[in-house]
């Protein structure tokens, strides 16, 4: 079967639980927590070296689309390094809304996309839903202070993305 990266702190949980040494979990483990610092060091350098007084958008709260699960989702990670850096978060997830209410405090919960968007110093995109593939570019790039756009999930075309006048950045690629 397939190994989801949300059951690998269980995996090594019972590793250790018969002592044997789970590197590879444990190292899986520490990939995951640095992609999420790195993320959160791109989305800083990209609005300028601190995010004191920004507004944060956040697109996609759960683990993966299709699913209210925030087990092991980035985001969580993601929005809470960026609001102890004193930023203001924004955000919305077609589904895991009622989830995130309980388990994410100190953030503006929107009611669509665009309304995330509004005002925003950058936006960032965590899960790749369907909703989200299909957004208005343009009219995002409108409503934003600053349209920074940091992709999670490499979602958008970034030439694309350049030529609507957006600073974009994806993961893994230039």
């Amino acid at each position: 079967g397939s190994c989801f990266p949300k059951d690998v702190k269980a995996l090594a949980h019972m590793a250790e639980q018969s002592n044997t040494r789970p590197a590879l979990l444990n190292a899986v483990i520490d990939i995951n927590k640095d992609a999420r610092r790195l993320f959160v060091d791109k989305v800083v350098r990209l609005v300028g070296g601190d995010v004191k007084g920004k507004r944060i958008g956040v697109l996609g709260l759960s683990f993966k689309p299709d699913t209210d699960d925030m087990r092991e989702s980035p985001a969580v990670d993601i929005l809470q390094a960026l609001r102890e850096q004193g930023a203001e978060i924004h955000v919305y997830d077609p589904v895991a809304m009622e989830v995130a209410r309980s388990q994410v405090k100190g953030v503006h919960f929107c009611s669509d996309a665009y309304e995330t968007a509004a005002g925003a110093d950058a936006l960032l995109l965590i899960t790749a839903w369907n909703e989200f593939k299909q957004l208005d570019m343009e009219k995002l790039h409108k409503v934003m202070r600053h349209p920074i756009l940091v992709d999670g999930r490499n979602v958008y075309d970034p030439k694309e993305m350049r030529d609507l006048g957006f600073t974009y950045a994806g993961v893994g690629r230039k």
